[in-house]
């Protein structure tokens, strides 16, 4: 553990008020990033793009679920994989327990991956997970959105991730990761998927994208890094030492 300064309750107290100061312009920051999210253009959606879902084939429109706004997680779940990326796992767990207040403020939320449906309810029911899960298998919405990449784009030496050009080095056939290995794939295969999310509004019959975010974007929706980032020690990550919930360890 690493040392802090120990010091009275009225020096503790003095230095969490100029800290609350920060805290609170950051409040104020956020409100402001968050107005300027909502203030972005709206692009009407023109490729008809299809899912399979628990209750067949579905549309884009579809997924709204007879609301007029929709989030998807672009949950890295690729055809080859054996079980859901531990990461996005990690954020999924969070969904049950507030997909029904998004639903009762007219917001579906829905996950998205690549995997055949039969994977992807085999590996929510492993989960007891209970929001929706689409596959989009056979579709383009993972390439057009920015999460699903071809081995040719991996070998040509540059993809567009987070809305700018980015060097593939990283995602070059090579080693297995551990959490490639979590997923049964090797390093190449489990990378050619990326984590996401993506925003839409449906208006006059007509959807809109109206938002997307990647990488550190996707923070704020990792329950769990909001608790450590407010422990005493904050994330202290030595790597991704986190896994599925049902994987840790139990202690005697």
């Amino acid at each position: 553990m690493s040392t802090h300064t120990i010091a009275s309750h009225e020096q503790w107290l003095a230095a969490r008020r100029q800290l609350l100061a920060a805290e609170k312009e950051l409040t104020r920051h956020s409100d402001e990033v968050t107005r300027q999210r909502q203030l972005l253009p709206w692009v009407p959606v023109e490729k008809d793009y299809r899912f399979e879902t628990e209750a067949g084939t579905a549309s884009l429109a579809d997924l709204f679920g007879g609301r007029t706004q929709l989030l998807v997680y672009h949950f890295m779940f690729g055809p080859e994989y054996t079980g859901g990326c531990p990461s996005c796992s990690a954020i999924a767990d969070g969904f049950n327990g507030f997909a029904v207040h998004l639903e009762h403020h007219d917001v579906a939320i829905v996950a998205v991956s690549r995997a055949p449906i039969a994977a992807l309810q085999a590996y929510k029911r492993r989960m007891a997970w209970t929001f929706p899960w689409a596959s989009s298998l056979d579709s383009d919405f993972n390439f057009d959105f920015s999460t699903s990449f071809t081995k040719e784009q991996q070998r040509s030496g540059s993809i567009d991730y987070n809305f700018r050009p980015k060097d593939t080095t990283w995602i070059r056939e090579g080693g297995t990761s551990e959490h490639a290995t979590m997923c049964g794939t090797d390093t190449a295969t489990y990378v050619r998927e990326q984590p996401g999310m993506s925003a839409f509004a449906l208006a006059g019959g007509v959807v809109h994208h109206t938002y997307s975010t990647y990488a550190r974007g996707l923070d704020g929706l990792w329950g769990m890094y909001q608790w450590l980032d407010r422990a005493p020690q904050g994330r202290n990550e030595t790597g991704a030492w986190w896994r599925r919930r049902d994987e840790y360890e139990t202690s005697t």
